[in-house]
């Protein structure tokens, strides 16, 4: 998910109730696409640092159970962001 502003019931409805039951049964990575973001998004990019937390957040609330689902944010991942690989 893009960290662009709070989550709603779209959300829920459109995918996080299926990333909590394919935690029951799947190895699972959710990725925060805070680098994504900024692509459109570049003039508040303390806004979208804010909503990194929130989305994370949200995760937790739904139930993505961290014990079982890796939730990562993407530019916390050098390689994504390397450019001389």
């Amino acid at each position: 998910d893009r960290p662009t502003g709070p989550l709603h019931v779209g959300h829920y409805v459109g995918s996080l109730a299926n990333r909590v039951a394919l935690q029951e049964e799947h190895t699972q990575f959710v990725m925060i696409a805070d680098l994504q973001a900024l692509t459109d998004h570049a003039e508040t990019p303390d806004l979208i640092h804010k909503h990194v937390l929130e989305v994370a957040l949200d995760y937790l609330a739904v139930g993505i159970d961290p014990k079982k689902t890796t939730i990562f944010i993407q530019s916390q991942v050098p390689q994504i962001s390397d450019l001389t690989m």
